[in-house]
């Protein structure tokens, strides 16, 4: 449907007394302009019969003329709200006739049936858009938030421009053929990256580093593509780990200005990533791929969606993200191509299984005709222990090094495994099976931070915590590190050491691990995938020395004494079991099962029972293969 029949259908469907000043396509969204909010907060029929017409998420906002001044309005703000909301921060973003409340309560300022918003739109005119603070102090979150405010009218025209793409209409040829082409993580694990191509469109799907990589094998073969990448007509993003997202900013240096689609979660937490992915490389006295800059820009042109929310991204597209289970917001991606002529689901990286952190991964869909699915543990031996099992291991261990005089090192994922071993911890702590103190360095702080922002995302009980100002991330068994304390805190004994990164490529472990390895009272315990070619895989095989650079710049010989375990059971990984059990209870069965992010032994191996078991016709491509779908 073209913009201008929006707009007519739209004035069709309301009546006059709407006071429908304007009508506005922003990206996928519709903004409806009115003189008369009253019409609306008196006729709910008015928006749900519009976004039922049109299928598509409508924004009510007011007409310009009815906007207060700022400071005014703030003030009333202020008076209207309670006080026990704990508003953190107000601001206004005119381009979008809205007001940012950002609070602790964010349910205190929606009031009793909305009655506190509406009151807010009446008395100053500002739509009020609803945040959630997070519990404890976020510099990233409240930099993302303040510089998409301050670029709220560029962003405003940049969704306008994004609307003109989606909406035109599609060539009479546009459902004749689905193919996709493996950019990276195919055959291997890091740098994911995948082009789906129609007559119509270019879509990406992912964009990552291999952080562990040599510089050939670290980023996508975007050098293959047939066309220049300011054609893509949107990018994808299924989760905010570096081997999906990492690269994402390099194609806004070479001039890609189109939609970023992910969860507002994978939005910031990817934000928190790719940041730290510069200062790794300003520290090492390296040049990155992209600059801050860059990644700033990005941030223009996100557009956050939420769980099950259908949107057009192209003409011949739809998007919806699914619950995966694997990180805060992390998604799979179901993509309907054409008029029903192609259904595809990309699992990205899923958790089926328990976790402390997330509610059960989805398993139902509309149509899937084609399943891309990941095998990072889907080798034969891939078979994960108990999760009781994995926790009391990992009670055993600490207790031990403790009774030994030594420290525990583990190092966690900043994004994922830290808030979940972090929960694990608390829980010990409670039920009084470890009675230590847990030192958290590293970007796992702030990345816990941002999932107090977002407690939707988060299991009942995790939620239920956050929302009483209980958050298990602010327990007394934790407490943030500074750089310059770790020498003190490394001479006392019986300590807990929570630092990233996980595979020990660089960061606060690495140089835990440099202080500590030495010691046989020591132990550090792996809770997490180590990839090929990482310190942290070599150790776990048994690497007994290290040649390594310390303090000085000089490199010498380190002995690793310290004791080294794996305990598996935490990962936000399915086993190869899992996997099977994900592709047995799936509805509806795929007809096509393409596998990708795992090394090729694993993937082949879970190819060919998958293919023997469901009878389901599987393919393992590597990366450059391009494949077919319709």
């Amino acid at each position: 449907m073209k913009i201008e029949d929006i707009k007519e259908k739209i004035n069709e469907i309301l009546p006059k007394n709407a006071g429908v000043s304007k009508i506005e396509v922003e990206g996928p969204e519709i903004a409806i302009y009115t003189t008369s909010p009253e019409a609306f907060f008196n006729n709910e029929d008015f928006v749900s019969t519009v976004a039922h017409t049109l299928k598509k998420k409508i924004n009510i906002r007011t007409d310009k003329t009815l906007l207060e001044d700022p400071s005014t309005a703030k003030d009333k703000i202020m008076k209207l709200v309670p006080e026990d909301a704990q508003i953190k921060d107000i601001s206004f973003n005119p381009s979008f006739s809205e007001v940012v409340i950002e609070a602790i309560k964010p349910g205190l300022v929606i009031g009793k049936g909305g009655e506190t918003s509406k009151k807010i739109i009446s008395e100053t005119g500002w739509v009020p858009n609803i945040i959630r603070a997070p519990t404890s102090n976020s510099e990233i979150l409240r930099g993302i938030r303040h510089h998409l405010s301050k670029n709220s009218h560029e962003r405003k025209q940049i969704l306008k421009e994004i609307a003109e793409r989606i909406y035109k209409d599609p060539s009479e040829n546009s459902s004749e053929w689905v193919r996709i082409v493996a950019l990276g993580g195919f055959q291997e694990v890091g740098r994911s990256c995948l082009l789906l191509e129609t007559p119509e469109t270019k879509i990406m799907i992912d964009c990552g580093v291999n952080v562990a990589g040599q510089k050939k094998s670290a980023y996508p073969m975007l050098d293959i593509l047939h066309f220049p990448l300011t054609e893509l007509d949107a990018v994808i993003i299924s989760h905010a780990h570096m081997d999906h997202s990492g690269f994402l900013p390099y194609l806004f240096r070479v001039g890609y200005r189109g939609p970023v689609y992910s969860t507002e979660a994978t939005r910031d937490l990817m934000t928190l990533l790719q940041f730290d992915y510069i200062d790794v490389f300003s520290k090492e006295q390296k040049e990155c791929p992209y600059s801050e800059k860059d990644v700033k820009e990005m941030l223009k042109y996100c557009i956050p969606r939420g769980y099950r929310e259908v949107t057009d991204i192209a003409p011949d597209i739809r998007l919806t993200f699914t619950n995966a289970a694997h990180i805060l917001g992390s998604a799979s991606v179901h993509l309907h191509i054409g008029d029903g002529a192609h259904n595809l689901v990309y699992s990205g990286d899923i958790k089926y299984g328990f976790v402390r952190l997330f509610d059960n991964i989805d398993l139902n869909y509309p149509r899937i005709e084609t399943l891309i699915l990941e095998s990072t543990y889907g080798g034969k031996a891939d078979i994960q222990p108990n999760r009781n099992f994995a926790e009391q291991r990992l009670v055993e261990i600490i207790n031990e090094t403790i009774e030994a005089g030594g420290n525990i090192l583990i190092p966690v994922f900043a994004v994922g495994r830290g808030q979940e071993i972090m929960l694990c911890l608390e829980n010990f702590y409670k039920t009084k099976r470890i009675d230590t103190k847990c030192y958290i360095d590293g970007m796992t702080a702030e990345a816990s931070a941002i999932h107090t922002a977002y407690p939707e995302y988060l299991r009942e009980q995790v939620r239920r915590r956050i929302l009483q100002n209980d958050s298990p991330f602010s327990s007394p068994i934790f407490e943030v590190v500074k750089s310059e304390d770790r020498d003190k805190l490394l001479q006392s004994k019986g300590n807990i050491f929570l630092a990233s990164s996980g595979m020990l490529t660089g960061g606060p472990s690495l140089e835990y691990f440099k202080k500590m390895a030495e010691d046989p009272r020591n132990t550090m315990i792996f809770v997490g995938y180590q990839s090929e070619g990482s310190l942290g895989r070599k150790i776990q095989k048994g690497t007994s020395e290290i040649p390594m650079t310390v303090e000085g710049g000089k490199t010498r010989s380190l002995k690793v004494n310290m004791r080294i375990e794996t305990v598996d059971g935490f990962s936000g990984h399915s086993d190869r079991l899992q996997l099977i059990e994900y592709i047995k209870r799936l509805r509806p069965k795929p007809r096509r099962l393409i596998i990708d992010h795992g090394n090729k032994i694993k993937s082949m191996s879970l190819a060919q029972i998958t293919q023997g078991k469901f009878g389901i016709r599987t393919n393992v491509p590597q990366n450059l293969d391009a494949l077919r779908l319709k």
